[in-house]
C-alpha cells in the first residue's frame, strides 16, 4: 500500500511506532542483553547448584561433561558453532534465533570456552554473571544491528538468507566426530562409549552426535575419570 493512500490516524500510528521502544533498532541490543543476562546467570546456577541451566538437556549435558571430566572442547564448539551461524542468520534476515544464539551460544558455548581457558569467575559468581551476559548480549546485539544498519539495510535483497536459515542446526549435526574425539581424549572407555552410541544411533538414523554423548556419558557411569 502506498504511503499517500494511508489515512491520517494510520500515519499517525506509524510514527508513533516509530518512536516506541519496541520498534525501536536502538532497544534491540538491550532486549538481547536482558535475555542473555538471564540465560547466563542460568548457567552460573546450574555450574553452582546443578539445576537453573535454559537448555536442551541433551545440550546441558554435554556442559556436565566437562564438568565431570574437564574437557569442555565438545560443548565450546558445539556452542559456538551455534551462536556464529544464528548471528549472521539474524544479520541476513532480521530475526534472530533465540535457541541457537543465546540459549546455546551464550548459555553453553560461552561458559564452556571460558571455563575451558580456566576462567571461572564469571559462571561462580552470580551478579558477574548477570553483568557477563549482559555484556554479551548488548555486543551480539550491537553486530547485528550495525551489519544491517551499514550494509543489508540498504537493498532490497536479503543476500542469502533463505540459505542461512536453519545452519546452526545444520553445523550441529557434523560435531559427532569432534565429541567422540574430545570422548576418546577424556579416555579410552568414555571414547568407545561414545563411538558405540554414534553407531548404534546411526544404524537407526538418527545424528550421531546425540549418541556419541550418551554414550559417553553412560560409559562415563562405570568408568569415571579422575580429576
Amino acid at each position: 500500500m502506498d504511503k499517500s493512500d494511508e489515512t491520517l490516524e494510520e500515519q499517525e500510528l506509524d510514527l508513533k511506532n516509530t518512536k516506541s521502544f519496541w520498534y525501536a533498532d536502538w532497544s534491540f541490543p538491550i532486549i538481547v542483553g536482558l535475555m542473555s543476562a538471564g540465560v547466563f546467570a542460568g548457567t552460573s546456577m546450574y555450574f553452582n547448584y546443578g539445576t537453573g541451566a535454559f537448555n536442551e538437556v541433551a545440550f546441558v549435558a554435554m556442559l556436565k561433561a566437562g564438568m565431570t571430566g574437564g574437557s569442555y572442547g565438545a560443548c565450546a564448539a558445539f556452542g559456538a558453532s551455534f551462536l556464529f551461524a544464528r548471528v549472521l542468520e539474524g544479520s541476513l534476515d532480521g530475526i534472530l534465533d533465540l535457541g541457537g544464539s543465546i540459549l546455546t551460544g551464550v548459555g553453553l558455548g560461552i561458559p564452556a570456552i571460558l571455563l575451558s581457558m580456566n576462567i571461572k569467575e564469571p559462571i561462580k559468581s552470580f551478579p558477574l554473571a548477570l553483568l557477563t551476559g549482559a555484556i554479551i548480549g548488548i555486543l551480539i546485539g550491537f553486530v547485528i544491528y550495525a551489519i544491517r544498519h551499514f550494509t543489508l539495510k540498504q537493498s532490497n535483497s536479503t543476500f542469502g538468507a533463505d540459505i542461512m536459515m536453519g545452519a546452526g542446526n545444520d553445523t550441529g549435526r557434523f560435531l559427532g566426530p569432534l565429541i567422540i574425539i574430545s570422548a576418546c581424549q577424556a579416555s579410552i572407555p568414555i571414547g568407545l562409549g561414545a563411538i558405540i552410541g554414534a553407531v548404534i544411533f546411526y544404524a537407526c538414523k538418527k545424528p550421531i552426535t546425540g549418541g556419541a554423548i550418551i554414550g559417553a556419558m553412560i560409559a562415563g557411569l562405570f568408568f569415571p575419570v579422575k580429576v
